[in-house]
């Protein structure tokens, strides 16, 4: 593709053999200075469509200009993604770190802080619209002479985010003349919008692949199972190992979110909380140490503004999604919140949806957390007896699709042989009351507010003891019982035993193996020549010294 050769460096040590479809037809025309119109599904690499390109264009232009400016501007829906895409942009640019420069404004602080980075003009600015257009109305940036590329990082979201007023308000801020990229998995009517206001003359890219991976990759069950039924089989497949490798669980309310963390604490289950209520910084840095390997198990809450975009309405037939204003929402929830979208979860293995899907695009992009580039996947769905017409309606849209997608297998599981875990679920469900949920989620702000935001200078600093903040620490407002860490061998369905014992026995070893590690040392029983040896070591049968004037 005629690349610099600080840029296939980067790419090299990234490990990409070879580009993704997206990419192989993407940048060659944005390096022709083409403007764009990509649909491509998720998890196929469409922000290094984007980076890659802008990348070359700004090393080329800093050999013939040398005055430092603000040429490209990134606008994404969440923070989370801004995070993300300002990661990669890094990794990619690490041989020529001086030469491209990037900041990430959409960060939850105040505009004064963000003010000397932006005074500094970064080559790329990553943010939301709402935070770009706070900071131009503030006269911190200004990209009305010098803005030369524009790119808008899942389209489809940001109209149903609210940012439809924003983004008009930007267009007039902006140069008449700009190379522009608008990226999507969807094309919605929204979208249409947004190409008649942004795009002049585009080339679009509508790829014939289905919006998920085919069934060799993905592999989509989904069990019957009423409420009491769900959390029973998620202890089951957890504790028994039946499920192994990094698991994002999904739920559908930030009070499911922490019924289901406290429910786990109950059998010594770590788990992360990701919802809106928690700082931006504590929520970047959760998904960074999962994809890290540091956390197993995260509960994610696919929250309403996520699950029904404007314009689309609900599986159960539901009016559409009233637009609302980004910032902060209903009690305290952060509207720039969403982690179904976009967010690369990396070496995810298991995508389990506890609760329902909302809508078929909420699925899609659930699912598409596993299976991405070119790794194996499996997403189980929890469906109760309610729920069946919405599963009928997303098997019939992805067959629709695709007959290379599989549908939703039923997962073949035998709810009998686990019936014997049954009084241990209920115990611990009794335990996770309302005013222990309510408590977890005060407990959890407060800390996270506190990691986020007094320690934050502190971090800076030390960067290393950031690296040891863990956020699965159990929150235990409920009675915990001990005993309901261990499983009893009784207990173990004997179908079972071949994959769930050799995982308990190993712990067992390993725990006894320290505990009994004084006991090792050869009996000495009580002589003359070791007459302060401990009455408790003599065997049975032995009499007793007699006592002397000696001892």
């Amino acid at each position: 593709m005629g690349l610099e050769d600080r840029l296939l460096k980067a790419i090299a040590d990234l490990g990409w053999a070879k580009p993704t479809l997206i990419q192989e037809k993407a940048i060659p025309l944005a390096l022709e200075g083409k403007d764009l119109l990509a649909r491509a599904r998720t998890g196929s690499g469409k922000t290094a469509a984007y980076s890659v390109p802008i990348i070359q264009h700004l090393l080329h232009v800093k050999t013939v200009v040398t005055e430092q400016t603000v040429r490209v501007l990134i606008l994404v829906p969440t923070k989370e993604l801004g995070q993300q895409v300002q990661q990669m942009i890094r990794q990619l640019t690490q041989y020529c770190a001086r030469d491209v420069r990037v900041a990430d404004v959409s960060g939850q602080v105040d505009l004064s802080a963000q003010r000397p980075v932006l005074m500094e003009k970064p080559d790329i600015v990553v943010g939301t619209p709402s935070r770009i257009l706070s900071h131009l109305k503030h006269q911190n940036l200004c990209l009305k002479d010098s803005l030369e590329m524009l790119v808008i990082d899942e389209a489809d979201l940001l109209f149903s985010f609210g940012f439809e007023e924003d983004l008009k308000s930007l267009l007039c801020q902006f140069p008449k003349i700009y190379q522009a990229f608008l990226m999507s998995a969807t094309f919605n009517e929204d979208v249409q919008a947004l190409k008649a206001l942004v795009l002049h003359n585009p080339v679009t890219l509508k790829l014939q692949e289905s919006q998920l991976p085919d069934s060799k990759q993905l592999t989509q069950y989904q069990i019957q199972c009423e409420e009491e039924d769900k959390f029973l089989l998620l202890y089951t497949l957890l504790k028994l190992s039946l499920v192994r490798g990094k698991t994002i669980i999904f739920v559908n309310a930030i009070d499911r979110c922490y019924r289901l963390k406290l429910f786990l604490e109950q059998f010594s289950i770590p788990a992360c909380v990701l919802n809106s209520e928690l700082p931006v910084q504590s929520r970047c840095h959760i998904i960074s140490q999962f994809n890290q390997g540091i956390y197993d198990y995260i509960i994610a809450t696919d929250e309403h503004a996520l699950a029904e975009p404007a314009g689309q309405t609900k599986l159960d037939g539901g009016k559409k999604n009233k637009k609302k204003k980004p910032g902060k929402g209903d009690g305290g929830r952060d509207q720039e919140y969403g982690v179904s979208r976009g967010i690369d979860f990396q070496n995810v293995s298991t995508v389990i949806n506890f609760d329902f899907p909302q809508s078929l695009a909420s699925y899609i992009h659930r699912a598409g957390r596993t299976a991405r580039a070119n790794n194996p996947g499996t997403a189980l769905t929890l469906v109760n007896h309610e729920e069946l017409p919405k599963l009928a309606e997303i098997e019939d849209a992805l067959m629709g699709e695709s007959t290379e997608t599989s549908i939703l297998r039923p997962y073949k599981f035998r709810m009998e042989e686990i019936e014997g875990f049954r009084y241990r679920c209920r115990d611990a469900m009794r335990s996770v009351t309302k005013q222990a949920i309510k408590e977890a989620r005060l407990k959890e702000i407060k800390e996270e507010l506190l990691n986020s935001e007094k320690l934050k200078t502190y971090f800076e600093d030390n960067p290393r003891d950031f690296q040891l903040l863990r956020h699965d620490q159990p929150l235990h407002p409920a009675l915990v019982k001990p005993h309901l860490k261990n499983v009893p061998d009784y207990l173990i369905p004997p179908t079972l035993r071949g994959i769930a014992c050799p995982m308990i026995q190993k712990k067992r070893r390993r725990k006894q193996g320290a505990t009994n590690s004084h006991f090792k040392k050869p009996f000495k029983p009580y002589t003359k020549q070791n007459p302060l040896r401990s009455f408790k070591y003599i065997k049975r049968g032995q009499q007793k010294p007699k006592r002397t004037e000696q001892s």
